[in-house]
């Protein structure tokens, strides 16, 4: 089996793309959950980075707090990135199937994948559902979607994309057209 990578800037709809292929019988590992999972204390290589900020509730990492100074400083954020992503690619390694991973241009990881599909939606769309969803002010919102690489710079680099500015309902069968042109379930 291959490992395929589905990608897409905050707010794009991979995580309805994930349910929709989980439903249509694919595995998929989301490196979202994975990251939630390797932010503890236990995880030793994460706390000696961040021991010194206020980024801890209760003995464990406050993912609010993290994500507030992450998200405001690009030094950081990279500080994070540079322990998570190598643990992330880890637990990729081990898997076969679909693994949905939104920084996977940022962070360098597209040649552990056999193909690269795209969820893109336009950014007007995509600042409003992270408006909603996340109760974000607008510049909240452009803060989180400015610290990704931008989607058209993504495009040329994906096998496939997935265009979502419509109903779940249009992107089901998007969806559907894909999987059944190019993949196999196993």
């Amino acid at each position: 089996m291959t490992r395929i990578a589905l990608t897409g800037n905050i707010a794009s709809g991979k995580s309805a793309v994930s349910e929709i292929l989980k439903q249509k019988g694919f595995e998929v590992l989301d490196t979202d959950e994975v990251s939630h999972k390797l932010l503890t204390v236990k995880n030793n290589e994460l706390y000696n980075v961040f021991k010194d900020y206020d980024v801890f509730e209760n003995g464990e990492f406050s993912r609010a707090k993290l994500a507030k100074i992450v998200f405001s400083d690009k030094n950081i954020r990279k500080k994070l990135e540079s322990v998570l992503h190598p643990q992330i690619a880890r637990e990729i390694e081990k898997f076969e199937g679909i693994v949905a991973i939104p920084l996977l241009f940022e962070a360098k990881m597209e040649k552990m994948f056999d193909k690269i599909i795209m969820v893109y939606t336009d950014d007007a769309i995509r600042l409003k559902r992270l408006m909603k969803r996340n109760g974000f002010t607008e510049e909240e919102a452009k803060n989180r979607m400015n610290s990704q690489m931008p989607q058209d710079d993504k495009v040329a680099q994906c096998d496939y994309v997935i265009y979502n500015n419509g109903t779940i309902s249009e992107l089901t069968k998007v969806i559907s057209k894909l999987i059944n042109l190019n993949f196999d379930r196993q």
